[in-house]
């Protein structure tokens, strides 16, 4: 099975802004943004390896399989040039995506990013994997948004409605095991991306994270290079597609101009 992705507008027409979602969602995780994004900017939003639509793709495991595959899907297509924009596994994609493409990218936005430093809250996504019914996910989801945050049902039951497809949650488990990195202490801490590389980034490289997020600790935006363009944002947890939508289609927009 091939890659799939959702295309909205003429790709050739400029260059399109290349949307990749996190760990356990869809290309749909985007819908809020890209709700917000002008209509002449044309959209590229992809579903990752061993997620919805592309469950069933070659091979999926950890973010570097996953660049290769897209970067290879984007080529395909005959595109030159595209910006890019990640949230939190799909952060850690898109930045590698980055690194390998040079030119071809002419912006990077990420979003709540993974890779970017050991901390991360293995629990919650472990339990967040293995959700299946609508109540799971509900309740998996509480711990990643801000308090008072609710995602909508509807877009629940389309994520439960997902995991039913067989084969979903295995993929899910096989890929929450490839986030992390091999070691003896009982505390899980990801894979870390080689951040000499991003300092060497040529193109427009921006961040945004949620200052209370309770799954990738905002603190590890410190540690990226000084010349990135960095957002925090207080009282905002970790899904900010969906707590604050237009400050993110703002920063690609800003990003895309």
């Amino acid at each position: 099975m091939t890659l799939f992705s959702e295309i909205s507008g003429d790709p050739s027409s400029r260059p399109p802004v290349v949307l990749i979602h996190g760990f356990g969602g869809s290309a749909a995780a985007w819908d809020p943004v890209v709700a917000l994004l002008p209509e002449d900017v044309p959209v590229i939003a992809y579903d990752l390896p061993g997620h919805n639509r592309s469950l069933h793709t070659e091979e999926h495991g950890g973010a570097g399989r996953m660049a290769k595959m897209i970067l290879a899907d984007l080529d395909a297509q005959g595109l030159k040039e595209f910006h890019l924009a990640g949230h939190s596994m799909g952060g850690a994609v898109a930045a590698l995506i980055a690194m390998r493409a040079g030119a071809k990218v002419k912006s990077l936005t990420l979003v709540a990013p993974g890779g970017m430093g050991p901390e991360i809250n293995a629990h919650a996504l472990e339990r967040f994997a293995q959700a299946v019914t609508a109540e799971e996910l509900a309740d998996a989801l509480r711990i990643m948004t801000a308090p008072g945050v609710e995602i909508p049902a509807d877009v629940i039951e389309s994520m439960a409605m997902d995991r039913e497809r067989p084969g979903a949650i295995e993929a899910l488990e096989e890929i929450y095991d490839a986030m992390f990195t091999e070691q003896s202490s009982p505390v899980k801490a990801q894979g870390v991306l080689p951040l000499e590389l991003l300092e060497t980034l040529k193109t427009k490289v921006a961040v945004i994270w949620g200052d209370d997020d309770a799954i990738l600790p905002s603190h590890q935006m410190d540690r990226l290079p000084e010349h990135f363009n960095k957002h925090r944002i207080p009282g905002m947890g970790h899904m900010l597609l969906d707590e604050c939508p237009g400050r993110v289609a703002e920063l690609i927009i800003e990003q895309t101009a």
